[in-house]
């Protein structure tokens, strides 16, 4: 497990290195979009294939072919906006998964997520994660509405470190902070390691973890 958590964060920050560097050298050519957006519309053709979402596979695989097919012929809708709406979309269909399961009637995504590796959640234990869910929704819907300001406001090479660097930082500084504000508020709950929480989420909607004894 430690040794894939550290190779999928290479491969990772290999990509967004690259992203960058793709994206500041050349904002413009159809190509490196191809190249920076590409992969990540086949990760989610593949993702929502394996779970029968066929509209979200064929939608995921029509995009990707028009982003091949704008490359080759060129033209069509700037690269410098297909970033945008790349890196703002993503946070706000983020922000909308999470927004939809605080739902009345719903179980809280970070709920169903503690559920996965936790033997039982206490009350206390459901209304914080809870709490958690809507703090995520609010950080996806700031990031999307950051990226739109920014990218109105400053130059793009700026707009991209935002992006491109400043945005996984973030998430990774969120993450890592809730966990130790968490325990630090709550030292009662039962612990799981960030290895655990990480799983879970990189699992969501798999069959539940074991953790009986």
């Amino acid at each position: 497990m430690r040794a894939r958590t550290v190779g999928a964060g290479l491969i990772g920050a290999a990509y967004v290195a690259g992203s960058h560097w793709l994206m500041t050298r050349a904002p413009d050519s159809s190509w490196n979009a191809v190249v920076v957006i590409g992969p990540m519309l086949a990760m989610l053709a593949f993702y929502a294939g394996r779970r029968g979402l066929r509209l979200l596979t064929l939608a995921a695989l029509a995009a990707l072919a028009g982003l091949v097919w704008q490359g080759w012929r060129g033209g069509g809708v700037a690269p410098t906006t297909l970033y945008l709406l790349q890196h703002a979309g993503i946070h706000a269909a983020l922000a909308t998964i999470f927004a939809l399961t605080l739902r009345p009637g719903h179980e809280p995504l970070v709920t169903a997520l503690a559920r996965r590796v936790h033997r039982g959640l206490t009350p206390a234990m459901v209304a914080y994660s809870r709490k958690v869910t809507i703090v995520w929704t609010a950080y996806f819907v700031a990031m999307a509405v950051l990226s739109v300001a920014l990218d109105a406001l400053l130059p793009f090479d700026a707009w991209a470190v935002f992006a491109n660097l400043v945005t996984p930082v973030a998430m990774v500084v969120l993450f890592v902070g809730e966990y130790l504000f968490r325990y630090w508020l709550h030292p009662e709950f039962e612990r799981a390691t960030l290895a655990e929480a990480m799983n879970a989420y990189s699992a969501h909607g798999a069959a539940p973890v074991d953790r009986t004894p």
